[in-house]
């Protein structure tokens, strides 16, 4: 992740005072970190992965950076597996970094958990360029239009891409 992404995660979780963040790939636990920086004191992050040794890393490096363990709660598993679990408009953010092929179901779970007013951020969406790239595409840049198709056309968000790293799709739900 870069330096101008994280900013930018930490400037969206204060921009909506976030104090419940679901996030989609803790992965090594960079953007948790640039997740919690910006929410509330009293915040907590659900970071689920499927690779539990991720998450692993991503505990020890929140530990590192001085944030207590109830800041977060890691859950093992698929995204679509443990989302469906969470609290049906109970999240001010949901941050999804997760499996590229998975886009349009994220935005869906997304939608069902965020509170009105509340934003979804997809990482990762200009896929090197690839996004606008008129040549034949693998199956994740294709995902990849598709969700942009779908944010740019529904009546619930309002939608802006932000030309920070690989690209963040962000959108609060009216």
């Amino acid at each position: 992740m870069s330096p101008s992404t994280g900013a930018a995660l930490r400037m969206l979780a204060a921009t909506v005072d976030a104090k419940a963040v679901a996030e989609i790939g803790t992965g090594t636990g960079v953007s948790g970190i640039h997740l919690l920086h910006g929410m509330r004191p009293d915040g907590v992050l659900t970071t689920v992965d499927p690779e539990p040794e991720h998450q692993q890393f991503a505990r020890q490096a929140f530990r590192a950076c001085g944030f207590a363990s109830n800041r977060a709660r890691f859950i093992p598993g698929r995204a679509l597996d443990v989302l469906p679990r969470l609290a049906d408009s109970g999240y001010d953010l949901v941050f999804c970094d997760g499996d590229r092929l998975e886009l349009l179901e994220y935005l869906a779970e997304s939608l069902r958990l965020l509170r009105p007013g509340g934003l979804v951020v997809f990482e990762g969406v200009f896929a090197n360029g690839r996004t606008v790239d008129s040549g034949p595409q693998p199956t994740e840049v294709i995902r990849i239009r598709e969700l942009l198709r779908a944010v740019r056309e529904s009546q619930e968000l309002v939608t802006s891409l932000l030309p920070v790293g690989d690209g963040l799709l962000c959108s609060v739900r009216r």
